[in-house]
């Protein structure tokens, strides 16, 4: 890959902060607005936020690790940069979409690199019903929450809620219940990546749920549908040796 136009953005912490002047003293640079390739500075987090920020602009993102896990991000060096992006391995993914439908008849859309998460809002139980393509699949979940997760959002909160860990390119989502209560033994599943999924709360007056996409919150939804949003496509860069696909496969046989 060339890249002629770099663009730094950092995160707000000490790290990513102390790293950017460096780092813009030492290449030429443009404004994000004018960049063929964006470089991110920080963890996890803000690699999501800079993905949200610039996705209409489809530019790819090369991330440096500036901040705690860094899954998503590569190793920090100062030097060197410009030979690792013409390296760069190139990692496509399409986020999902959640349109929900509020209690008050409104509507909230929100793009989802990672999951969709519905969570219940106060000390009882939500009730869903869950649609695939139309079709009831399970009328009545009792549960904290539900999510429905990306390839690269599963090694996230997805694996915390005890889901599968899915490779990139399977076109697989994950369907994870979160803390289920009634059918007990339901585990989830597995879903094409062109599936629609369509969650009904049950009794939602008396047991609201909320929906989140990323970090965007819709408050007592009635109805949240989740789809591949096919039509926006999202450019992570990764050194080769560092790939996104080898460290999802490394995490399902770590101890």
């Amino acid at each position: 890959m060339s890249f002629s136009k770099v663009a730094f953005v950092a995160a707000e912490t000490e790290a990513a902060q102390a790293a950017l002047p460096r780092l813009l003293a030492h290449y030429p640079h443009v404004p994000p607005e004018e960049a063929d390739v964006i470089v991110a500075l920080g963890g996890d987090g803000f690699m999501l936020e800079t993905l949200h920020r610039w996705i209409d602009r489809r530019v790819p993102i090369y991330g440096m690790n500036r901040g705690t896990v860094g899954f998503l991000m590569n190793v920090f060096r100062e030097h060197g940069l410009q030979e690792r992006l013409a390296r760069a391995e190139a990692v496509r993914l399409h986020p999902l979409r959640m349109r929900a439908r509020l209690a008050d008849g409104s509507d909230i859309e929100a793009l989802a690199i990672n999951e969709v998460s519905l969570f219940r809002e106060t000390r009882q139980a939500a009730k869903i019903r869950i649609r695939i393509d139309g079709k009831a699949r399970l009328e009545e979940l009792v549960c904290d929450g539900i999510l429905v997760a990306t390839p690269a959002g599963s090694t996230a909160y997805n694996l915390s809620a005890h889901g599968p860990i899915v490779p990139l390119g399977s076109g697989i989502l994950a369907l994870t219940p979160i803390s289920a209560f009634r059918p007990r033994r339901w585990r989830g599943a597995l879903l094409p990546d062109h599936a629609s999924v369509a969650f009904e709360v049950l009794e939602a007056d008396k047991r609201p749920v909320s929906a989140v996409a990323d970090y965007t919150e819709a408050r007592d939804v009635a109805r949240v549908e989740v789809s591949r949003a096919a039509d926006l496509t999202l450019t992570l860069l990764f050194d080769p040796e560092h790939s996104l696909e080898e460290r999802i496969l490394a995490e399902q046989f770590l101890p």
